[in-house]
């Protein structure tokens, strides 16, 4: 990340950072984000979260400082918003269960700031966070990556007094859009927006969808959408959309959403997944997140990614790679996979069924705020696939 002038139309030149991470969203490289947008996006955070806050005996925490804070999510949730509210952040050079867990303890942590992978390694790892003492804990705060409503559950009820609270953003929004509020927790949302922000559901013809639960493009609008990308006309043509209510752009996210009334009668953002991850079985959309929670939830499974496989039939069909848990007593990969296939067929409608096979590897590749690199493993796929009609 590099800071640089960047001056609009007649204004004053103002001084804007250059984030070359591309983000949650995936979208083109090169984002300019204004020093408006960063303290923007703070104030909305502390705005939200301080009813939350109001209960507490004292005004300030102790949190963690684990992800990269050259990434979007560290850079303004843990970096910045925390350091205005007057939090301590207790900073990891990386992630190592043990070093993390003891920095918990030692430092009596109240607050985590998460990813869904290390989320998945606690849960999977009872043994070893249980000889830790992490009784400071109140809650986790997760974003960057989906975390399934499953997995949420499962962690619910090992440590039944955290609040497991879930956030949306991007790069382009600069950062959060939505979160869980501490008062209003539903598992599998991305909670609610943050003031400031205004969405709506799109459909893939431009027509915006008005009821719940009808998915479709999220699209957003809000003082801390970023100015753009730097020297790329076609990528600020497709991403932002013209100023329609004297309230500013819009921003077109590429994410596929919806939008449910939860118990509390507020409005809950659910992510999908994005839209052009989502596997197209027989004009069906499944997507991967939803198995992936799903999956995880399966004893014999430590980590896993869907990816979409093409199929004569189907036109495409699901594919489950899987790491091991090592807690498998079987050796037998044929039968852990269609027991793991099984577990998906008991649960799932059958356009969701992994018919593009389960496939064991070492590791799930991901980026360092823990999203699921799917390129490589489509990659991956296709050679796999080009290697074997050679032999053919």
């Amino acid at each position: 990340m590099e800071t640089l002038k960047w001056t609009k139309g007649q204004g004053a030149a103002q001084t804007a950072y250059l984030c070359y991470s591309s983000g949650t969203s995936g979208l083109p490289k090169g984002v300019m984000i204004s020093h408006h947008n960063v303290i923007t996006n703070i104030l909305q955070i502390a705005t939200y979260d301080n009813p939350g806050r109001e209960s507490w005996k004292v005004k300030t925490e102790i949190c963690l400082g684990l992800l990269p804070l050259s990434h979007i999510y560290g850079l303004v949730v843990i970096a910045h918003a925390s350091a205005y509210r007057g939090d301590g952040i207790v900073i990891l050079p990386r992630f190592e269960l043990q070093s993390y867990l003891k920095a918990i303890a030692v430092n009596k942590i109240r607050t985590l700031y998460l990813v869904p992978p290390i989320i998945i390694q606690m849960a999977k790892n009872q043994v070893a966070c249980s000889k830790f003492d992490l009784s400071s804990v109140e809650g986790i705060f997760t974003g960057a990556a989906p975390l399934g409503a499953e997995t949420a559950e499962e962690l619910n009820k090992i440590y039944p007094k955290w609040q497991i609270r879930q956030g949306y953003g991007l790069t382009e929004t600069c950062t959060v859009v939505s979160s869980t509020a501490s008062t209003d927790i539903w598992f599998g949302s991305s909670g609610s927006l943050l003031p400031g922000f205004t969405a709506k559901i799109v459909s893939a013809e431009g027509k915006e969808i008005t009821e719940y639960d009808q998915p479709g493009e999220l699209v957003v609008q809000s003082p801390s959408v970023v100015l753009g990308y730097l020297n790329n006309d076609k990528a600020n043509a497709e991403t932002f959309i013209a100023d329609t209510d004297g309230k500013g752009r819009w921003m077109r996210t590429g994410d596929e959403a919806v939008f449910r009334v939860a118990p509390s009668g507020n409005e809950h953002l659910f992510i999908t997944d994005r839209i052009k991850e989502l596997i197209k079985v027989k004009g069906l959309q499944v997507a991967p997140a939803e198995l992936e929670a799903h999956i995880l939830m399966h004893p014999s499974v430590a980590d896993c990614a869907v990816i979409p496989v093409p199929d004569d039939a189907a036109g495409e069909v699901p594919k489950a790679y899987v790491v091991r848990s090592s807690s498998t007593a079987s050796t037998d990969d044929e039968k852990t996979a269609r027991a793991i296939a099984t577990h998906v067929e008991d649960h799932k409608a059958r356009h969701k069924w992994l018919k593009g096979g389960v496939e064991f590897i070492d590791i799930i590749p991901k980026s360092p705020s823990g999203k699921i690199l799917r390129r490589l493993l489509r990659d991956k796929e296709k050679e796999a696939r080009r290697a074997k009609g050679a032999k053919l």
